[in-house]
């Protein structure tokens, strides 16, 4: 299977079977990613050196802004999408196959996990991967050591606390935090914006 058909039926959420022609694909792309990625971590790079690894990662140009500090993991890299002004702090561990979204302005805090596959729940299939994206929307704070699980859209402007596991949906503008995270507030009330 060609890499272009495999990551467009991922990104469409087809179950990935074990041992079959998409498994295969799925490791050939992982096998790249840890490529890239071992260049990325292994050496001191320049900011501009990076955006061009992170642009080889993910097969596409990296918008202005873009910044990373490593050591970053990916697990596949195509499925990675990134709006401007991105920031991504160390020790951070994308399993992006499902597709990772993440929006202008974003802010990922150190050793943050964002997580688009489930094994199956029936053990006779546990090796099969159900791919489903995280879309985080511009302006959005995820503090350090939160991990954001398959499926899971946050909104524009909110903000996960440090350590949170994120389970579901974020409203725009909303703190959560908590395992599993819950909303705290709404982040424009408690600054007095309104």
């Amino acid at each position: 299977m060609k890499q272009d058909e495999y990551l467009r039926r991922v990104l469409e959420g087809e179950t990935v079977r074990a041992g079959s022609e998409m498994h295969q694909a799925m490791h050939e792309a992982s096998q790249e990613a840890i490529r890239i990625c071992m260049e990325i971590n292994n050496a001191y790079h320049t900011p501009d050196e990076l955006r061009s690894l992170m642009a080889k990662l993910t097969g596409r140009p990296v918008p202005d802004g873009f910044a990373l500090f490593p050591p970053f993991n990916s697990d596949g890299g195509r499925n990675i999408f990134l709006g401007e002004g991105v920031f991504i702090n160390s020790g951070c561990k994308f399993q992006d196959q499902g597709g990772i979204y993440l929006g202008d302005r974003c802010l990922i805090g150190h050793n943050v996990v964002l997580a688009t596959l489930n094994h199956d729940m029936d053990p006779s299939r546990r090796g099969d991967l159900h791919p489903a994206p995280i879309r985080i929307g511009h302006d959005v704070w995820i503090g350090s050591n939160a991990t954001v699980l398959p499926g899971v859209t946050i909104g524009d402007g909110a903000m996960v606390a440090a350590g949170a596991v994120v389970t579901k949906d974020v409203p725009p503008t909303t703190i959560v935090g908590g395992v599993p995270a819950k909303p705290i507030r709404d982040r424009y009330v408690t600054e007095g914006h309104f």
